[in-house]
Order: structure tokens, then C-alpha cells, then sequence
């Protein structure tokens, strides 16, 4: 069979479903970072950020529904790191300058600039060190680079997110928001090792614990979303040094394995 008649029957074929569920649930989450900014340019500020939480929720499905269904592909990559720009960028970055920072001038739009500029430096990092042709032990598979885009558009929205609970306007300054982007910003594309999710495990006296703490969390977001949603921010914020802590015990570890082979690998005296 020649290559013409295998692609004409290939496409005779089609593609399977379960192919494109990933991609769906990505522009799921592309979709709902537009309407955040839909939502950003009415003035709508709480369903703005109801709606980027919804993008994060499904960017949170898709990439774990392509590893179980084993259809995994460079082109739900791409299209997942531009939803992400977006969504997690743009649409916080362009929410919190209508809210807070358009009041600030010209300052306030370079403020808003470097949000989005730093998730795209992230961004890029991440999709390249996944083309490295040295591969990083299996361990730091367990860790970000920096705090992840999702995370961060979390902590760039927590003083609007408090600001609604509290109905102040001091949390919507320019000053507090401005500083709020800098800082996350610089999280975003520091080298600080942050815990990953996606394929941490929890050691197996620590499963109940775990799942009380979430029920707690989801019971409180649910009752009380916009304390519920700052909570959250700040105990990520608060796992940080701890997945620091335990990024350089384990690199130490790995250190003093390789250490120990390398001995192990020198020839003893006598040896000819």
C-alpha cells in the first residue's frame, strides 16, 4: 500500500472521539477566558472572575483526560500553552486594570503590560525545557519551575476577590493591585520549585487528612466563594517554601546517589 492510499483511507476513517475530548475541554477553557473579558469590559468584575476560575477548572481536565485516554499530542500542547496565555495572562491581567489600575494612567497599563508578558516568558519556558534533549530526573517531574499560570492569574485576583467579599475599595487601589501583579508576576517566571499537582502523590497516612481538608475547602467555596477562593490563593502561597524545602532535600538526595555511583564506577587499585 503506497502512502497516497494509506492517507485516503485514513481519512476515511476519521479520528476517534476520545481524540477530541481534550482539545473540546481546552477550548472550553479558551472560551471562558473570553468571556471573562467580555464580562471585564461591561464592568461585570464577579462573573469575570467567576469565568477565568471556570477556564482553570477545564485547562485542570484536559491535559489529565488526554493521560487517561492515552491520546496525548503536540497539538493539544500548543493549543492548550495559547489558551493558557489567554486565559490565565491576558483575561486577569485585563480584568484588574478595568477594575483597579485604568485610574493609574500610564503607569497602570505598564503594571497591566508585565502580567501577561511574564505568563508568556513562563509559558515558553516550560513548552522548551519539554523539548530538551537531556532529560531532568524522573523526580522533578513532582515540581514547577515558578508558580504556574493558573496559580498565578488565582494570586493576581485576590485583592478584586477580596474586595468583594469585604465591599471596600482599598483592596482595588492601584497601589495593592499593582503591587499584587509585580509580585506574582515575578513568582511566575522565578526559578522557584513549586509543588505539582498534576503528579504529586500523598503518602498513604496522609489520604484521609487530605481529603477532609479539601471537603473543608470546597464546602467553603461553595458557601462563601469569594473567602473561599482567597483562602486557597494564600495556602498555595503558603506551600511554597515547604516545596522549596523539599525540592533541595531532594535534589541533595539525587546528588549524593549520583555520588555514590560514580565511586562505584572507579576502578579499585587493583584492578587491571
Amino acid at each position: 500500500m503506497d502512502n497516497e492510499d494509506y492517507r485516503r483511507r485514513r481519512g476515511l476513517r476519521g479520528f476517534s472521539i476520545n481524540r477530541l475530548i481534550p482539545n473540546v475541554l481546552t477550548l472550553a477553557a479558551l472560551c471562558s477566558g473570553l468571556t471573562a473579558i467580555r464580562f471585564g469590559l461591561q464592568g461585570e468584575f464577579r462573573p469575570a472572575v467567576m469565568a477565568i476560575i471556570v477556564a482553570a477548572i477545564f485547562d485542570a481536565l484536559d491535559g489529565r483526560v488526554a493521560r487517561r485516554l492515552g491520546v496525548t499530542s503536540r497539538f493539544g500542547a500548543e493549543l492548550d500553552s495559547l489558551s493558557d496565555f489567554l486565559c490565565f495572562g491576558v483575561a486577569p491581567a485585563l480584568v484588574l486594570y478595568l477594575a483597579a489600575l485604568e485610574g493609574a494612567g500610564a503607569l497602570g497599563w505598564v503594571v497591566t503590560l508585565m502580567f501577561p508578558i511574564c505568563s508568556a516568558l513562563r509559558l515558553a519556558r516550560f513548552n522548551t525545557a519539554l523539548l530538551s534533549d537531556v532529560p531532568p530526573p524522573a523526580w522533578t517531574g513532582q515540581y514547577f519551575t515558578g508558580v504556574p499560570a493558573p496559580a498565578g492569574a488565582l494570586l493576581a485576583l485576590i485583592p478584586l476577590v477580596v474586595s468583594f467579599e469585604a465591599e471596600a475599595a482599598w483592596p482595588r487601589h492601584p497601589i495593592v493591585v499593582g503591587v499584587v501583579l509585580v509580585l506574582v508576576g515575578g513568582l511566575m517566571v522565578s526559578r522557584l520549585p513549586t509543588f505539582s499537582f498534576k503528579k504529586g502523590r500523598i503518602p498513604r497516612q496522609w489520604v484521609l487528612p487530605a481529603l477532609l481538608i479539601a471537603a473543608l475547602t470546597m464546602g467553603v467555596i461553595a458557601s462563601s466563594p469569594w473567602i473561599g477562593l482567597s483562602l486557597l490563593g494564600l495556602i498555595y502561597l503558603a506551600l511554597i517554601p515547604f516545596s522549596w524545602l523539599a525540592w533541595r532535600r531532594q535534589a541533595a538526595r539525587d546528588r549524593q546517589e549520583q555520588s555514590v555511583v560514580a565511586l562505584r564506577s572507579v576502578p579499585g587499585d587493583g584492578a587491571r
